[in-house]
């Protein structure tokens, strides 16, 4: 089987200008390399399937005094008259 040269490449790559048009080209380069991103994202995934879920940390709470201004700061905004129309 004969392999490809640069000719041969350049008049495929003539020929598909003409098919697709120079308007085309574009969006289906676009199309191609969002396909190529999810093909490895979902090879990516599953490979980290096989490996075991690493143990996940607990989140810190907020410290009592954020927790109690937050709770202050509410409050005050509750008891604050509101201006009738």
């Amino acid at each position: 089987m004969p392999s490809l040269g640069w000719p041969e490449i350049l008049i495929i790559l003539a020929i598909v200008l003409l098919l697709f048009g120079a308007n085309k080209l574009p969006d289906l380069a676009r199309s191609m390399g969002r396909s190529a991103r999810i093909f490895k994202s979902e090879v990516n995934e599953m490979r980290n399937d096989d490996k075991p879920a690493p143990a996940q940390a607990e989140l810190p709470q907020a410290a009592p005094e954020t927790q109690s201004a937050a709770q202050s700061a509410t409050q005050i905004a509750d008891n604050q008259p509101r201006p009738q129309n």
